[in-house]
């Protein structure tokens, strides 16, 4: 076991000893662990929020509740420290969805999706121009978005999830491709 005296941390300590020493509430090493990991999930609050500093928020809040509960963690059943924290990153983020956002109930849930995305405009876009389109979706139809194309979420589980109907999920999906399109096509159009 982890001994501040036995072992002298620096930011190259394997994740165990991090992990370890992070459950005596040992701060350099919380500080060398919120510095390795951050970046890596720093994406997770991204896909659920409006902008960088409210993302890191969500995070901070995900760091703080990791390192609350991190003698909790168990690896076994082949699940892994990174994979721990990523679960927690996200169950934060969706908390923090649940309590900013208010879902919008319409009567039309099972409207048909007006057409896709034509490929090859997609294929012309960086990621990074994708990942600015998505940002645009109001914050609740994003939200719907990312969970069920980018996090492969059912509408039953995003409607558990974040306390929705299933057609209000879809209605939602529905939205996002319809918003998502525009947007595509006008960029195309004013490249």
């Amino acid at each position: 076991m982890y001994k501040n005296e036995a072992i002298k941390l620096t930011e190259h300590s394997s994740d165990e000893a991090l992990r370890l020493a992070c459950a005596q509430n040992d701060a350099l090493a919380q500080e060398y662990l919120y510095k390795r990991w951050s970046g890596k999930l720093l994406g997770i609050p991204l896909r659920y929020t409006s902008n960088r500093e409210e993302s890191v928020e969500v995070l901070n809040m995900a760091f703080l509740k990791i390192f609350d509960s991190i003698n909790s963690f168990r690896a076994t059943e082949g699940g892994s420290f990174s994979g721990w924290m990523a679960r927690i990153v996200f169950n934060t983020s969706i908390d923090h969805v649940r309590k900013k956002t208010k879902y919008l109930q319409k009567n039309d849930f099972n409207a048909t999706v007006e057409g896709v995305v034509q490929n090859e405009v997609m294929s012309t876009l960086a990621t990074e121009d994708i990942f600015q389109l998505v940002q645009q979706l109001p914050p609740a139809t994003r939200n719907v978005f990312s969970l069920f194309a980018l996090d492969g979420y059912k509408h039953s589980e995003i409607g558990e999830l974040l306390n929705i109907s299933e057609g209000t999920s879809r209605w939602h999906l529905g939205q996002a491709r319809k918003i998502l399109r525009d947007l595509v096509n006008n960029h195309y159009l004013n490249v």
